[in-house]
């Protein structure tokens, strides 16, 4: 186990995948920007 193992963490870096073990980050969505409401009545 080590940099040449890929299904360890340290391998996975070394490598440059991801699976299981190392979880890619998920782009979170924005939050939906707030309308302003129409001025008048």
């Amino acid at each position: 186990m080590g940099k040449g193992d890929k299904r360890t963490r340290r391998g996975k870096i070394s490598k440059g995948s991801y699976g299981k073990t190392r979880l890619q980050k998920t782009k979170k969505k924005a939050p939906a920007a707030r309308q302003p409401r129409k001025a008048g009545s």
